[in-house]
């Protein structure tokens, strides 16, 4: 720890977030009204602290579901609405059909696949029929799911939750507002969630023949919305900057999701305020409307308006969601990009004494910037310790720190708790510090690279004969070459600061996209989980494509594989210029 991170550390007091968390645990954030009154609390707050911030006022698409029912047999389950699905306040009744385990539709399955496929060629062996009936599967609400089902015929999707809770959930794959190529990708099917005992009623249901009913209704338009951003700048870089952001909106008051998270930004926000001076590139501190009924529309708004600036400047986003929950004393699976591990863990290790593990972060919680290029870390910090969880019983949840209470109206304020968010307010500000006041910027590409050599020989293990992927290992191991010659460079002196951080940042902007991105640059890909390396996936599907078909999938793999190879080459150039200078520099 820096003498300055140690006075940072100590400034950090529980009083203001604290009082945050009380008044955000009385008031409702899922309507826009409610919602924008909170952006006017944390607008009033940050100018008694004398911080500066500027109020956007997007227009966001949003969908505002209302409760529903699940009737069956005589019986009436309270059912919550899955956001942006098809409203039927008249109810639609239908048969139902129980789907046992995951369903993973091969990449580039459509309803019309049958015909080059062959129309024999089943996607997903061993499923029961689903053509015109209600689709039930246990789990929470989720948009690949509920596009899924829909694709193979169901009129609508039910999903049964584990426990006593009835989960709010999200199905709809456009991120954020849609633009017309999107628009054809929303649900044009009813989707509910319901409690595990009204799944056990369904699932009956299904054995005797009993028809079942669903009757949602859910309020869809464009709402004006309020979206604050401070900004702190650095005295040396000041157009670089580190954002650091969380959603302020939620399921009913949503205390661990995510009034806590609120909470850290604007204690953040005080104290880098008041040690200014200290920060040599600048802070970015943002919190976003529509996260929970637009599908992370406040975070894509801004995304989408500040795009050209965010690829030119921005150096990593920080997600802060859910910190500070009761019982969440452990840093186990934060989301981390790979290239962000050791950083992420030295910052857990020198503010909490603890140590910390990763995991690859989802299409999901405002990581709104992939696209972009910019790497990122966080959505969650602390969780109750593992051990912990599986002693209590409890089923896995993404946010609260663990606690089963997410996304229902139990999120209340005794899921919080003071000390657990002082912690966490304190990791999250350092990161943001250390990452904006770093030397060199603290990304280990070779850590990535690692993992995608890991991915393509997994991949090739799968493709066998039927695609060679050669080539692109034989890149990732010359780019590893490469940045092995550029780190010992870099880390000796034998590159400017300066030149050396433009080669990192390039390296974020083309290695990215390639891990997370089947899309452009200035398009959000869909909110459907992305595997490594997403443009050479398919090979995973192979042995599904009969022998008319291959060569289809074939040919993806050819067009996927040119584009990884021509990101790595430009990855790879970006570090040749920089090896350059630091020869030139020492001829001189």
């Amino acid at each position: 720890m820096t003498d300055d991170e140690s006075q940072l550390i100590s400034a950090v007091s529980i009083d203001e977030p604290w009082a945050l968390v009380e008044r955000f645990a009385k008031l409702p954030r899922e309507h826009p009204d409610d919602v924008n009154q909170a952006a006017d609390d944390i607008a009033a707050r940050l100018s008694r602290l004398g911080v500066p911030f500027t109020m956007y006022e997007p227009t966001l698409f949003l969908a505002l579901p209302k409760p529903g029912r699940v009737e069956v047999a005589g019986q009436t389950f309270a059912a919550k609405p899955s956001s942006f699905t098809r409203s039927v306040p008249d109810g639609l009744q239908a048969g139902i059909v129980v789907v046992e385990g995951k369903t993973a539709l091969p990449h580039g399955y459509a309803p019309n696949s049958a015909v080059q496929f062959g129309d024999g060629y089943d996607p997903l062996p061993g499923l029961p029929d689903m053509r015109g009936k209600i689709a039930m599967y246990r789990g929470t609400l989720g948009a690949d799911r509920i596009m899924q089902l829909e694709t193979l015929g169901a009129v609508a999707v039910i999903a049964a939750n584990p426990g006593e809770d009835v989960h709010w959930g999200g199905g709809n794959p456009i991120w954020g507002a849609p633009d017309l190529d999107d628009l054809p990708f929303k649900p044009a099917i009813p989707a509910v969630a319901v409690n595990r005992h009204a799944g056990d009623a369904l699932a009956a249901a299904a054995q005797s023949g009993e028809p079942v009913r669903i009757v949602t209704e859910l309020q869809e338009g464009w709402f004006k919305s309020k979206l604050p951003v401070v900004e702190i700048r650095g005295s040396e870089e000041p157009e670089k900057f580190v954002l650091l952001h969380g959603h302020y909106d939620a399921w009913d008051v949503g205390v661990g999701d995510n009034a806590t998270g609120d909470a850290a930004l604007l204690e953040i926000a005080r104290v880098l305020w008041t040690h200014r001076s200290a920060l040599k590139r600048s802070v970015r501190i943002a919190w976003w409307p529509g996260h929970s009924t637009g599908r992370f529309a406040g975070s894509t708004w801004y995304a989408d308006h500040f795009a050209i600036d965010l690829a030119a400047n921005c150096l990593a986003h920080i997600n802060c969601d859910s910190p500070g929950c009761r019982d969440a004393t452990s840093f186990e699976n934060i989301p981390w990009m790979a290239e962000n591990a050791g950083f992420v863990t030295g910052v857990v290790r020198d503010v909490a004494g603890k140590p910390a593990s990763g995991k690859r972060p989802s299409q999901s919680s405002d990581f709104s910037f992939n696209n972009l290029g910019i790497t990122g870390y966080f959505s969650s910090s602390s969780r109750i310790p593992q051990t912990e969880i599986k002693a209590r019983g409890y089923y896995y949840v993404m946010g609260n720190g663990g606690n089963i209470e997410w996304h229902t109206n139990r999120d209340q304020l005794d899921v919080a708790d003071p000390d657990i968010l002082l912690q966490d307010i304190r990791v999250y500000m350092i990161a943001a510090f250390r990452n904006a006041n770093a030397t060199l910027l603290p990304y280990d590409w070779r850590a990535l690279l690692g993992e995608f050599s890991q991915t393509v020989g997994r991949y090739q293990q799968a493709a066998g004969d039927r695609f060679d992927l050669t080539p692109v290992s034989q890149a990732i191991d010359g780019l590893d070459q490469q940045l092995a010659r550029f780190t010992q460079a870099a880390n000796a002196g034998q590159i400017p600061p300066t030149v050396a951080n433009t080669a990192l940042l390039a390296l974020s902007r083309h290695l990215v996209p390639l891990n997370y991105v089947r899309s452009t640059q200035f398009r959000r890909d869909l909110g459907l989980p992305a595997p490594p390396l997403p443009w050479l996936a398919v090979c995973m599907d192979l042995d599904r494509y009969p022998p008319n078909a291959l060569g289809f999938a074939q040919t993806q793999l050819q067009r996927g594989s040119n584009h990884v190879l021509a990101g790595l080459a430009a990855a790879q150039h970006a570090v040749e210029l920089a090896l350059t200078n630091a020869v030139d520099q020492a001829a001189e």
